[in-house]
């Protein structure tokens, strides 16, 4: 021990004895080799850092590329350490054998003209040789060092993550031989427009012979191991002057992915998280000249026999598969004339087999082609493809499909020349719950049938909710629309459904995913641009909030957000409609209404129920009855949530109520001074004629007649205005009841009557909010009526004077001064 103790001793003071002198030759014989700049943080003499061997340690070092006036860097490392023998010191003679890269990264450039940055060392350097000093190395090892190679010449480019990579050299004049082991990390290899191998750890045992004489490498049969897959590499490297490649790769304990992992990265990464199990195959080589003009041939072949696919974190698996598969790089060695072919695909789906071809060619300018036919279980599939798009689902897909196309010619041209479809699907008790649907859709039948970009459809019902729907037609344009953005699907069909329930089908909850969501409470209409239809609608019951409607027909149109309709009718509250109009929802939030609708006998006290007394408490459903007739045409504007803009309503409504009852309706009550209470209780009158017109949130009533079932009130005449606000101007003119006051003269004897004069008339209004009004004398219609009655008596006296007999006129009761109707 304590010899030991002795040795490292006397290390450790040779070590600092000559540490000086080991730098000044190190870094002498440092600028004899290297040609580029190289900035060091410091430099220093360790014995420990890679004991047994003295270390020459170089912190902070960047390494400046071989390019002429650049100051990109070819290295960054945290450390970089030379190393040689202890015995060295005690010599004085040093050998430097051991290169160690440690905490960086090196970037490594072909350029566009071919030259490199990386030709650091001198060519020569025999003349001022330093027998004291010498570079002989024979490990070269990387830790935790970041690898980035870009070949702008081939549009290539690699970046590695080396953890841990030793390298063994035995150099003479005429060859180099390598044994290389260790494990790495390949981010990414790209070449050309396609990436490989992402995110791949690979362990490496290689081992290499360079020939320096004939410039070629021969690769003796060496082990890549790429994640749990083996793959044997052997061959060939020439050159001496295009690079030529003669290697050949078998597989050893692959897997499909483990195959999947050799292809492009935008084809194979839905597939990422599966896994398999079973007998699966792998071959391949890759021959020919690789430079800016020639790609070498690439060809593979693979396949299994009765494996399994699966994902990790479900329990459902694609069982007993086989299939024999192929990739070539085509006769031109380029994207373009690449091709993936899986033929002969055979497998079984929760014990129900399937059979297909798949083929993807020109990885440029892709045609894909495809086969399928088997029975599917679509909960099982489901659970195998784990779609985010859809929770879940049941039942049963009769497949017999084929599909093939080129995708940027259909994106160009999306018409019937340029996709090939055949075939049928056919739907058995199918539901699916969408991501972006929380209302199910359940209980689907019907078939399918593709031909080209359409799909004719047969019997296609089923329950979205609680409603029901049934299709017979034809959708067109359906693989533009589902392949490609900005296309329409156009259906031109026959609907019918037994139940519609809108208060599920318009309530945002339901009909809109929680993420998209502004409200939990309220409704949501919104009209996709990417949809279409021509409709023959027929729905025996139809319900929203407290309107319900049978037998609705007719037909209906989308358009670019905008639905129409020439001729819907339909039966409720009593009556029947008949409605032609639009929705225009192409604004999210200002959707327009235009109706024209013609009502027929519709409940008057049905009408209020159902649309909740038009938000108002003046007059109620349980004031009214009667049998409504009516034409209205009308703009009603909403948001997207279905809420009113109350200040755009339009409307002009050309009204008949027949056979009318007014029910214990407070205003009227006002008006027992002239009529018994249980007479104005019930109103009844045989029909009411008006135009009421609505506009700025108000309603506007012109002057109408309602002749009454009441003997002292046989007819009153209405006119105003009620505002959405619930402020309400009526001026109402009524006969005074016929029995008179007592003639002031009637102490001389009795009066006679004046045969020919009318009935007089009492102006009131009726002014307020619907819980705070007033009815009042009418002073200005009481003046302009006496005015035209002055006028009225001038023109009869002129008749008299003609000969002539006068009108019987209206007369006016005048309140004497110290008179009043008190109505409160």
């Amino acid at each position: 021990m304590a010899a030991v103790v002795a040795v490292v001793t006397i290390a450790f003071a040779l070590v600092y004895t000559y540490q000086d002198k080991i730098i000044a030759l190190f870094v002498t014989e440092a600028n004899k080799h290297i040609k580029t700049k190289v900035e060091v943080g410091t430099i220093s003499l360790s014995l420990l850092d890679k004991f047994p061997q003295v270390a020459v340690s170089l912190d902070k070092v960047n390494v400046v590329e071989a390019v002429p006036e650049s100051a990109e860097p070819l290295a960054k490392l945290s450390k970089l350490y030379f190393t040689f023998s202890i015995w060295d010191v005690l010599r004085g003679k040093y050998n430097v054998n051991e290169l160690y890269l440690e905490d960086g990264a090196i970037f490594v450039k072909v350029l566009k003209d071919g030259s490199v940055n990386y030709e650091i060392i001198k060519t020569d350097t025999t003349a001022t040789a330093n027998n004291d000093f010498a570079f002989n190395l024979e490990q070269i090892e990387l830790n935790r060092v970041a690898i980035h190679y870009t070949d702008l010449k081939l549009n290539q480019a690699y970046e590695v993550d080396a953890h841990q990579l030793q390298a063994a050299l035995a150099i003479d004049p005429e060859a180099i031989g390598i044994e290389a082991k260790g494990d790495a990390t390949i981010n990414t290899i790209k070449l050309s427009s396609g990436e490989y191998f992402k995110g791949k750890r690979v362990t490496l045992n290689a081992a290499l012979a360079i020939d320096r004489i004939n410039k070629s490498i021969t690769l003796d049969p060496s082990v890549v191991n790429v994640e749990n897959a083996a793959y044997e590499v052997a061959g060939r490297i020439n050159f001496a002057e295009t690079t030529e490649l003669d290697l050949k790769l078998n597989g050893k304990n692959t897997s499909i992915q483990s195959l999947l992992s050799l292809l492009p990265q935008h084809i194979t990464k839905e597939f990422n998280q599966y896994r398999s199990d079973g007998d699966v195959y792998f071959s391949g080589s890759v021959k020919g000249k690789i430079s800016a003009k020639h790609n070498p041939e690439i060809t593979f072949s693979f396949g299994c026999r009765n494996a399994t696919f699966y994902h990790p974190d479900v329990k459902q698996r694609l069982e007993k598969l086989s299939f024999e598969g192929s990739f070539t790089n085509g006769t031109n060695q380029n994207a373009s004339t690449s091709a993936l072919v899986l033929k002969n695909l055979k497998g079984s789906l929760n014990n129900r087999t399937f059979t297909g071809n798949v083929s993807y060619k020109n990885f440029k300018n892709p045609t894909v082609a495809f086969d399928a036919r088997g029975m599917v279980d679509v909960a099982y599939v489901l659970g195998l493809l784990q779609l985010k798009q859809v929770r879940s689902g049941s039942g049963l897909a009769d497949v017999q499909i084929a599909f093939s196309g080129n995708f940027n010619e259909f994106k160009e041209r999306p018409g019937n020349s340029t996709l090939h479809t055949s075939g049928d699907i056919t739907l058995h008790n199918v539901s699916l719950h969408l991501a972006d649907l929380p209302l199910p859709i359940t209980g689907m039948y019907g078939n399918f049938m593709f031909k080209r970009n359409d799909v004719a459809v047969s019997n296609f019902k089923g329950k979205l909710g609680e409603s029901d729907f049934a299709l017979n037609g034809m959708f067109n344009n359906v693989m533009a629309w589902l392949l490609l953005k900005n296309q329409r699907l156009l259906v031109d069909a026959d609907f019918s459904s037994y139940n519609l329930n809108f208060d599920q089908l318009l309530r945002e909850e339901l009909n809109t995913p929680a993420s998209a969501r502004e409200s939990n409470s309220g409704y949501r209409l919104e009209v996709s641009p990417d949809i279409a239809f021509n409709l023959e609608a027929s729905v025996r019951k139809m319900k929203f909030r407290r309107f319900k409607g049978e037998n609705i027909k007719g037909a209906v149109t989308l358009r670019n957000q905008v639905i129409t309709t020439p001729n819907i009718s339909f039966n409720a509250m009593g009556g029947n409609f008949a409605v032609r109009g639009s929705i225009d929802a192409r604004q999210r939030n200002h959707i327009k209404v235009s109706t024209a609708s013609k009502i027929n006998h519709m409940s008057v006290d049905s009408l209020f129920y159902v649309f909740e007394n038009f938000n108002q408490d003046f007059i109620l459903d349980r004031h009214l009855r009667g049998s409504l007739t009516a034409n209205i045409i009308s703009d009603v504007y909403l948001d997207n949530q279905l809420n009113p803009k109350t200040n755009l309503l339009e409307a002009e409504i050309e009204a008949t109520v027949r056979n009318g009852q007014l029910i214990n309706f407070a205003p009227m009550q006002k008006m027992s001074t002239f009529v018994k209470r249980s007479e104005l209780a019930n109103m009844r009158f045989s029909e009411l004629h008006n135009n009421f017109y609505i506009q700025q949130r108000t309603i506007y009533i012109p002057e109408m007649d309602i002749r009454t079932n009441l003997s002292p009130l046989p007819s009153v005449s209405i006119s105003g205005m009620h505002t959405f606000d619930q402020d309400m101007d009526y001026k109402i003119k009524m006969p005074l009841f016929q029995k008179r006051r007592p003639d002031k003269d009637a102490v001389f004897g009795v009066v006679a009557e004046d045969t020919d004069a009318g009935n007089s008339m009492l102006f009131l209004t009726l002014k307020g909010k619907e819980n705070n009004f007033k009815l009042a004398y009418d002073d200005e219609r009481v003046r302009a009526k006496i005015k035209d009655d002055l006028k009225q008596e001038g023109q009869e006296i002129k008749q008299i004077l003609k000969g002539k007999k006068p009108v019987k006129k209206e007369k006016t009761v005048e309140l004497e001064e110290g008179e009043y109707f008190d109505f409160n």
